[in-house]
């Protein structure tokens, strides 16, 4: 597996070093049905995707609530030194449901302690804030997350779904390593602003859902059912008008044979995922995955742009031409959901 590096512009040797296509739990717990996941199943497809060299694992407190981290925890705990763990703060929890944001510096240092706990760690890799709270300023959250890198109790401050100002203002308190948002061939947002910020600044980005929370997957039919309180039966595109599906038509059909053509065209999940990393200047996708084969596609689709990659320099098979801007190599992850 390809490694990245997060946070490129704290320096030499200071940055957070990762697999390019990381891994996104939330699904095992919420949003995804049916949930939760079997216990030991979720478990086993958490360490498989690490025995394939994915290092990059994503959670937060809010999955489940607090569950997932749980799970992530005893999934991590034989290889935690071969591990990068993201979670999250950000959000008031009342009994099993958020109930808006709250970043205030006490929550954060609370939210801080009980995530080491359940995760069974000594310190958080990458300690985001889940979503922007207009109520503190964010000068503020950076402030206290600098502080808890001070204490050793995280590594990396992050961001999500931060506006370009957001980022500036809080880097110029506590550096950040990576801003995580949505982005994908149907959510470009952060194209404008975000990305450039982050360029400008060696900020890591870390985009997840690049597969549209499975639209772009190509197994989601016009007529598919989802469970109640997935996230999928929320989706507005969804609900008016289901995406048709790529690769319905395909080239040799009726012949009997299949070509080389067929099988790309036949899982355009291989296509949509690197897609995201290539077009992100400083990006990381975790891809979420409850199920094995969803981690083999995701390296497959790696190891094709890997192989494109090396034609281009000429250390390869074929014809030798040149990368296209935001090439192989620079640090993006994906981390889907």
């Amino acid at each position: 597996m390809h490694t990245r590096i997060l946070g490129e512009g704290l320096g030499p040797g200071r940055g957070l070093a990762v697999s390019a296509v990381g891994l996104g739990a939330m699904g095992m717990s919420m949003s995804y049905g049916p949930n939760p996941g079997d216990r030991a199943d979720m478990i086993g497809v958490l360490r498989h995707a690490i025995d394939r060299g994915v290092t990059f694992i994503d959670t937060a407190e809010v999955y489940g609530p607090f569950d997932n981290e749980r799970l992530v925890g005893e999934a991590i705990a034989p290889v935690r030194d071969q591990v990068v763990v993201a979670t999250k703060f950000g959000f008031r929890i009342e009994g099993t449901a958020m109930a808006g944001t709250d970043s205030r510096p006490s929550h954060i240092r609370e939210v801080a302690d009980a995530s080491l706990r359940r995760l069974g760690i000594e310190t958080i890799d990458l300690f985001y804030q889940h979503r922007v709270d207009p109520a503190v300023p964010i000068e503020d959250v950076a402030g206290t997350v600098g502080e808890l890198i001070a204490e050793g109790k995280v590594r990396h401050f992050g961001l999500s779904e931060a506006s370009a100002a957001t980022i500036r203002r809080a880097h110029a308190v506590q550096p950040v390593t990576a801003v995580q948002s949505e982005y994908s061939l149907w959510t470009r947002d952060p194209e404008p602003e975000v990305l450039p910020t982050c360029a400008a600044l060696g900020i890591g980005f870390v985009p997840f859902s690049p597969l549209g929370k499975g639209f772009l997957t190509g197994t989601v039919s016009a007529d598919a059912q989802f469970a109640a309180g997935e996230i999928r039966a929320r989706a507005a595109l969804h609900a008016r008008e289901p995406p048709r599906q790529p690769g319905a038509r395909r080239s040799g059909a009726g012949s009997g044979r299949r070509t080389r053509r067929d099988s790309w065209s036949d899982r355009p999940r291989l296509a949509a995922g690197p897609a995201a990393v290539h077009r992100a200047d400083s990006g990381h996708p975790p891809p979420g995955a409850g199920r094995r084969e969803r981690r083999r596609d995701r390296g497959a689709a790696l190891g094709r742009r890997r192989r494109r990659a090396r034609r281009a320099r000429g250390d390869g098979r074929g014809r030798r031409r040149p990368l296209r801007r935001g090439g192989h190599g620079r640090g993006r992850v994906v981390i889907a959901r």
